[in-house]
């Protein structure tokens, strides 16, 4: 059912500061900060070979990613996303096998402008898990 590694997330405090270490340090490349009302957050993607990095930053006082950095004051790995090709599809064998999808359960337009799902940390060995349809 899943597919590539789509990215890692990684939840920061200060997003500028840290896409330039990426850049300036790393020397990777970095997209500009992307504004994701709807998930309360701001990102920006690190582009390697072989997937991304997304650095998160919160975006308002209801974010969860505030909620994250509250627990996690240093920032760290938020979520990992995996794809899917059909989001409906994952998300019903998913519930069928006991996976509890979060929210109302219908896909959300993510960073990417594709759906995506989010799946219970208790359920993927304390990872929050994405699923994202390519």
């Amino acid at each position: 059912m899943i597919g590539r590694l789509n990215h890692v997330a990684i939840a920061v405090k200060d997003l500028a500061k840290s896409a330039a270490l990426y850049r300036d340090t790393l020397g990777a490349k970095v997209s500009a900060p992307q504004p994701e009302p709807a998930h309360g957050v701001t990102v920006v993607f690190i582009e390697l070979p072989n997937t991304k990095i997304e650095l998160l930053e919160p975006l308002g006082e209801n974010s969860p990613i505030a909620k994250f950095l509250e627990k996690n004051a240093d920032g760290g790995m938020h979520h990992i996303c995996y794809e899917v090709a059909d989001i409906i599809a994952a998300r019903d064998q998913l519930k069928a096998k006991g996976a509890r999808v979060l929210g109302d359960g219908e896909p959300k337009i993510g960073a990417h402008g594709k759906p995506v799902l989010f799946l219970h940390p208790k359920d993927f060995n304390g990872t929050l898990v994405e699923i994202e349809q390519v």
